[in-house]
């Protein structure tokens, strides 16, 4: 078999097997036959000429050649859905399907009432949400619609800035029964703080405060916004969270509001090839306003 006649599908079962490290997950995960998948597979060696897997009686080993293929594969697949997408619907129709990328916490506790609300406007438009603390790729159309927590740095992206939210220090009214309310920053040492483990932009910004806080400061470490507010509300220690998703538990009470917190901005981008597309304008000018509006609110109801 040449390479040019290798077939996508090849490719596809090739990531389904790497995901999912063997050929029986891989198949029920895309709704074949195992021994259909491993043809797929036998078929991408022969045509690539290179052994991707090594068989034993633990299943299948990926081999260096699979391992510096699979990004590549990857970019492949990303092309092949925002191809879909592209043809799910004219770019003048009111219809389609649009890929909204954001944060984990963004996504499952910001974004759900717009979406919700933007769907009983329209519709015929579906949305693929994708939550990924990592920025997708705009350029390469792993999403159409990205909503950020930093500007965007890449050319060839119309961004809007869209709003500041400010994060603050609080804990859960259950914590504070067994602790006494720190009265400085220096207090934190004698709690338990909840926060990042290796989040780099997180700790340049709580460098440029000069309050000392570090990752030495946190004893309920993860990079997961999601996991920090479960813990958070669970009343495991003092943390910050956004102003606007903290003051929807009522028994969270702000903590050194007047001495520490910072601001994070939130920015929408999107491909500027997709600027005529009626469905991404639509979407994106909707969660524009609504975010604007949210970040104009957020934290503006109690003060500390």
């Amino acid at each position: 078999m040449e390479k040019r006649d290798l077939d996508w599908t090849f490719y596809r079962s090739f990531l389904a097997v790497m995901r999912h490290g063997s050929l029986s997950a891989a198949a029920h995960a895309l709704k074949l036959t195992q021994p259909t998948l491993g043809r797929h597979v036998d078929g991408l060696e022969a045509g690539l000429g290179t052994s991707l897997f090594t068989r034993s009686r633990m299943g299948l080993t990926p081999t260096d050649a699979a391992l510096a293929l699979m990004p590549h594969a990857e970019a492949m697949e990303a092309a092949v859905a925002a191809f879909t997408r592209a043809a799910s619907g004219e770019a003048q129709d009111a219809r389609g399907t649009v890929r909204l990328t954001t944060s984990q916490i963004m996504g499952a506790e910001v974004l759900p009432p717009f979406i919700t609300e933007f769907r009983q406007r329209h519709p015929h438009i579906d949305i693929e949400l994708n939550l990924d603390d990592r920025q997708q790729d705009l350029l390469r159309r792993d999403a159409d619609i990205a909503l950020r927590m930093a500007r965007p740095t890449q050319t060839a992206l119309i961004a809007r800035k869209v709003g500041v939210l400010k994060v603050k220090l609080y804990a859960h009214q259950d914590y504070l029964k067994n602790h006494t309310l720190p009265d400085t920053v220096e207090d934190l040492a004698h709690h338990t703080v909840i926060g990042y483990d290796a989040n780099p932009r997180i700790f340049e910004l709580l460098d440029q405060d000069g309050l000392g806080i570090s990752r030495k400061t946190f004893s309920l470490r993860s990079d997961s916004e999601l996991a920090q507010l479960a813990l958070l509300r669970a009343g495991a220690g003092i943390g910050g969270a956004q102003m606007g998703i903290a003051e929807r538990t009522r028994e969270l009470v702000p903590i050194l509001h007047n001495q520490f917190g910072f601001d994070m901005e939130m920015w929408l981008a999107h491909h500027e090839d997709l600027k005529s597309s009626l469905r991404v304008r639509l979407l994106y000018n909707f969660l524009a306003e609504k975010l604007i509006a949210y970040g104009r609110t957020s934290g503006t109801t109690r003060r500390a």
